[in-house]
C-alpha cells in the first residue's frame, strides 16, 4: 500500500510538472509568433499567467513539506517545523470534539448498554464464543499453574502465610459472625427437621429393630425378638420425633438453650483461650506438616487440572457446554428483566464522566507524546504519502485557473485599449 501511493504521488507531479513545462513551451513559442498575428498575445497571456500560477501553487504545496529548493525562507517546511505544535492541537481537537463528556454520554444515552449485552448475551453463537475464550484462557492458566515454579511457590509462600495465621482466632471470629442475630438456630432448626424426616424412615426402623432384636438375644427362645425390636424401635423413633418437635416449636427449650450456651462458650473458648488457641495451632502445624496432607492435596490437584484439561480438550466438553449454558441463560434472564437492564444503563451513564475527564486528559498527553516522539522526516514523508496526490491538484488547477485569470486579463486590457 505504501508503494502504491507513492507511485501515485510521482505520478501526479510528474502530470503538474509537465503542464508547467508545457505553458513555458507556449509562451515561448508564442512570444516569437506574436508579431505575426495579434492572436498570439492572448495564446502568451494565457501560458504567462499559467507558469505564474504553476509556480506558484508549487511553491505553496512544497512549502507545506520542506524548504522549497532546499532555501531556508521563513514560513516554509511548515510541517516539519511544527510538528510538535500540530501534535499538541491535533490532540486538543480531538479531546474537545470526540471525547467532550457531553457528547461521549449522548452516545452512551443511545448505545442502550443494558440491551445490548443482554441480546448479546443470549444469541447462543456468542455465549459458544464467550465459553471457546474462557477455555482457552482457563487451559493456559493450568499449563501455567502446573509449572514447578508454580507450585514451589504455593508451597514456599501460601503455605508460609497459612503457618503465620491465627487460625483459631479466625475460627472463632467466622462463627461469631455466623452465630449473630440467632442465624445458628436457623442452621439448628434445619438440622432438626432433616434429622426427623431420616428417622421417620420405614427402612431405617427395619433395620433398627434388626440390630435391637439380636441384642435381645434371650427373648429369641420365647420369639420374641422380633416384636421387642419394633416396640422399641417404635418407641425410640416416636420419642426422638416428639423430643425434635418440642425443641423446633418452642424457642426456649432447655436443649435449645444449652446448644446455644455451648456455641457461645466454645466461640469464647477459640478466641480468648490460650489452652484452646494452643491446641488449634498444634493441630494446624500438624496437619501443614504433614508428608500424607502434602501428598494428598499434591495428587489431588494434579488430579483436577489434568481431568480439567481432558474437559476442554474434547469437542463435547462439560465445562464450555456448562459456561455457554449459564451465558445464554444470564443473556435470556437480563432480557426478561427491564429492571436490571436499567440498572445497567444508569450505572454506565453515572460512572462515564469520571472515567471520561480520567482518560481523555491521558490520551491527550498520549497523542502528544506520540507525534512528539515521530521523526520529522518520516512524519513529513509519510502525510506526502496519504494528501501529496490531492495536493498535486491545486498545481494542476493552479496552472489552469491561472492561465484563463491571465487570459482574462490581457483581453480586457486590449478592449480597453481599443476602446
Amino acid at each position: 500500500m505504501p508503494t502504491h501511493r507513492s507511485n501515485d504521488l510521482a505520478r501526479m507531479k510528474w502530470i503538474a510538472m509537465a503542464l508547467l513545462a508545457g505553458a513555458a513551451i507556449v509562451y515561448a513559442v508564442a512570444s516569437l509568433l506574436q508579431a505575426r498575428h495579434p492572436a498570439w498575445g492572448y495564446v502568451a497571456a494565457f501560458a504567462e499567467a499559467a507558469m505564474v500560477g504553476a509556480l506558484a501553487d508549487w511553491f505553496a504545496v512544497v512549502a507545506l513539506f520542506r524548504h522549497p529548493l532546499g532555501l531556508p525562507i521563513p514560513h516554509t517546511a511548515i510541517i516539519p517545523s511544527n510538528k510538535d505544535r500540530i501534535g499538541e492541537n491535533l490532540a486538543v481537537f480531538i479531546c474537545s470534539n470526540f471525547l467532550g463528556t457531553a457528547q461521549v454520554l449522548e452516545k452512551l444515552r443511545g448505545f442502550r448498554a443494558g440491551d445490548r449485552l443482554a441480546g448479546w448475551l443470549a444469541n447462543p453463537a456468542h455465549a459458544q464464543q464467550v465459553s471457546v475464550h474462557l477455555g482457552a484462557l482457563l487451559t493456559h492458566a493450568l499449563r501455567a499453574l502446573d509449572d514447578e515454579p508454580v507450585r514451589h511457590f504455593f508451597r514456599t509462600t501460601v503455605i508460609a502465610r497459612l503457618d503465620r495465621v491465627d487460625s483459631t482466632r479466625l475460627l472463632g471470629e467466622m462463627l461469631d459472625v455466623m452465630t449473630a442475630d440467632g442465624r445458628h438456630q436457623q442452621v439448628l432448626d434445619a438440622a432438626l427437621r432433616q434429622l426427623g424426616h431420616v428417622l421417620d424412615d420405614e427402612t431405617l426402623k427395619r433395620e433398627v429393630a434388626e440390630v435391637v432384636a439380636a441384642e435381645v438375644k434371650y427373648l429369641r427362645f420365647v420369639g420374641l425378638d422380633n416384636a421387642a425390636g419394633r416396640f422399641a424401635t417404635e418407641k425410640m423413633v416416636a420419642g426422638v420425633v416428639r423430643l425434635i418437635g418440642e425443641m423446633g416449636a418452642d424457642a426456649a427449650h432447655p436443649l435449645r438453650q444449652r446448644f446455644d450456651t455451648f456455641m457461645g462458650g466454645f466461640i469464647n473458648d477459640l478466641k480468648h483461650d490460650p489452652a484452646m488457641r494452643e491446641k488449634g495451632e498444634r493441630l494446624k502445624a500438624e496437619l501443614l506438616g504433614h508428608p500424607q496432607l502434602a501428598a494428598y492435596l499434591h495428587g489431588l490437584w494434579s488430579q483436577v487440572i489434568e481431568w480439567t484439561r481432558q474437559d476442554l480438550a474434547r469437542d463435547d466438553s462439560t465445562l464450555r457446554a456448562r459456561v455457554a449454558d449459564a451465558t445464554r441463560a444470564l443473556g435470556e434472564q437480563l432480557q426478561k428483566d427491564d429492571a436490571m437492564r436499567g440498572w445497567i444503563d444508569a450505572q454506565l451513564l453515572a460512572t462515564a464522566p469520571r472515567w471520561i475527564d480520567h482518560y481523555r486528559e491521558d490520551i491527550r498527553r498520549y497523542i502528544v507524546d506520540r507525534v512528539a516522539s515521530w521523526n520529522a522526516d518520516d512524519m513529513t514523508g509519510e502525510l506526502e504519502r496519504n494528501i501529496g496526490r490531492d495536493l498535486q491538484f491545486i498545481r494542476i488547477n493552479g496552472t489552469l485557473v491561472g492561465g484563463l485569470a491571465g487570459l482574462l486579463i490581457h483581453t480586457v486590457t486590449e478592449l480597453l485599449r481599443g476602446g
